[in-house]
């Protein structure tokens, strides 16, 4: 009899240990699922959330996605199933997103995106976006001034399913393409990767080594095609980026690529937290779902005043 009870008693203790390992349900719970954090852009864009929404009272759930469709989904439900008031959430695409913003909205969890659109409207309460027309057409500007308005160039896409890739080649081309003698010699996907931003730059410069610039739809391709040029021994290649880390700062002050758009992740990730904070207290959306926030041109002339994505004054 006392093996047995001791038996019973160490399973209800083990029980005991395994409930209590469990994830906690908060009750005033923001979730923050944003792509990789290998990525600064998408690490400021977190850090920025939970800095805010923690100055807020809340407590915060901060989970990656990968820019994976279906671990988005997952992660969703984990949001929904820990109770969470509100999702802050750069999406892992414009259509695959739909769904999982739609079954957050059914189960009572609204959804504030940042970053990147859905091709929807009335399934998120808000989307602040970078205006990244705007900016490309900033980055686009300073690129043809450092070309002399003239030579052969390359051009490194984002991901073919996130919208903001086909926004930022629509905006640099509305600028480039106005210099006649501005020729791009080869266009390709580098899915905002550095490591393909490297090898895709070694692939093109062997077929075409008489290349004057690079223009890239993000940093993190940018960073892997100086790499591959200056492994190359070509320092004499253009380089201009998009988003304003600052890695590519350094590279800026140190005399490596050229120019970059700055995008205000932190500041957009922390509007996001206080549209979600007013919609739980009070219930009020903001007057517009979509919000555009524009980009501001780095180069030399203020790369010191960048930080974290911010620029001091």
């Amino acid at each position: 009899m006392k093996l047995t009870r001791r038996l019973t008693l160490v399973a209800f203790g083990a029980a005991l240990a395994a409930t209590t390992a469990m994830p906690a349900f908060a009750a005033n719970l923001i979730a923050i699922i944003t792509p990789s954090h290998d990525n600064p852009f998408f690490k400021a864009e977190a850090v920025g959330a939970e800095k805010k929404a923690k100055e807020l009272g809340y407590e915060t759930l901060v989970l990656v996605h990968d820019d994976d469709g279906n671990k988005q989904s997952q992660l969703i439900d984990t949001a929904i199933g820990r109770g969470a008031k509100a999702i802050i959430l750069d999406n892992a695409g414009s259509e695959v997103s739909i769904a999982a913003v739609q079954k957050a909205k059914d189960a009572g969890v609204p959804s504030f995106l940042i970053d990147r659109e859905i091709n929807a409207t009335g399934v998120a309460v808000s989307q602040i976006v970078s205006n990244n027309y705007q900016g490309a057409q900033l980055g686009a500007e300073e690129f043809v001034k450092l070309m002399g308005e003239k030579g052969n160039y390359v051009e490194l896409l984002g991901r073919e399913a996130d919208l903001n890739a086909g926004i930022r080649s629509k905006g640099y081309h509305d600028v480039i393409d106005d210099y006649p003698q501005m020729k791009m010699v080869s266009q390709q996907s580098a899915n905002w990767s550095q490591t393909e931003g490297y090898s895709k730059m070694e692939t093109i410069l062997q077929a075409n080594p008489n290349i004057q610039g690079v223009i890239a739809g993000n940093d993190t391709m940018a960073m892997g095609a100086i790499a591959a040029l200056q492994a190359a021994g070509r320092k004499d290649v253009i380089v201009v980026g998009f988003d304003g880390s600052n890695d590519v700062r350094d590279s800026i002050l140190s005399g490596g690529i050229k120019a970059t758009v700055m995008q205000p992740a932190y500041a957009q990730a922390q509007l996001a937290v206080e549209q979600a904070h007013a919609f739980i207290t009070t219930g009020k959306k903001p007057a517009d779902e979509k919000r555009l926030m524009d980009c501001i041109l780095i180069n030399a002339a203020n790369a010191k005043k960048l930080e974290t994505f911010a620029l001091s004054q």
